[in-house]
């Protein structure tokens, strides 16, 4: 009895640990914040349009390809904005997230909605690091993760649907090119994309003329 109830113990206080450690490691909403406060300057990105190349370039099969090490990154511009890499954890191969992942993606909530970020709309991009799928199920399954953390920012928190630009970059854009298959590449990334545009006042309706009097007939 004595050596189980230390076993037992002893359990506890690891598993305490451990949730310590992961508590530790959960980035603050400051911590978010100081990483996307810093916008200088939008970048001429058509977002359909890069989309359709990810898909193109992840579908073809290119006889002499450079490989993950070497093959350029089809958005270049992105790495110039202000960004924070979330390790947001997925059931495997899909687009569900799992629980321990639910702090942070509130805590990125928690930052969008600090007022020195209001004024700002955000791209959220999914990786996926080299695996035994195609590039092409990887850009896809991409895509799916960062719509998934869209919705969750949408439906649950209350962020503003026109604030968010999910895409899914895939294999397209490593994080850490020279280690491609390293997790560091499965990490959803959140960029400050450029201010929210400032919505025009409608215009009153002009109020109708008034009708012409008719002159008097006479008597």
């Amino acid at each position: 009895m004595r050596a189980s109830g230390i076993a037992i113990t002893l359990g506890l206080v690891l598993l305490a640990g451990a949730a310590a450690a992961q508590t530790a490691a959960a980035p603050t909403r400051d911590d978010i914040v100081a990483k996307l406060n810093h916008f200088e300057e939008a970048p001429e990105v058509d977002l359909p349009a890069l989309k359709q190349q990810v898909m193109e370039r992840a579908k073809a099969r290119i006889k002499n390809d450079p490989g993950p090490v070497n093959r350029p990154l089809i958005a270049p511009d992105l790495a110039r904005l202000p960004a924070f890499n979330a390790q947001i954890q997925f059931d495997a191969d899909t687009p569900i997230i799992q629980p321990a992942s639910y702090q942070t993606v509130g805590r990125i909530a928690d930052a969008l909605v600090h007022s020195s970020l209001l004024p700002y709309t955000f791209l959220i991009v999914g990786h996926v690091e080299t695996n035994t799928k195609t590039r092409e199920a990887n850009a896809i399954l991409s895509q799916r993760r960062a719509d998934a953390i869209r919705d969750v920012l949408v439906n649950t928190f209350k962020i503003s649907t026109k604030r968010l630009h999910p895409i899914g970059l895939g294999e397209e854009q490593m994080l850490d090119r020279a280690k491609p298959t390293s997790a560091v590449n499965g990490q959803l990334q959140i960029l400050t994309l450029a201010k929210v545009p400032d919505e025009t006042p409608a215009r009153p309706a002009a109020a109708p003329a008034p009708a012409a009097k008719k002159p008097a007939r006479k008597r």
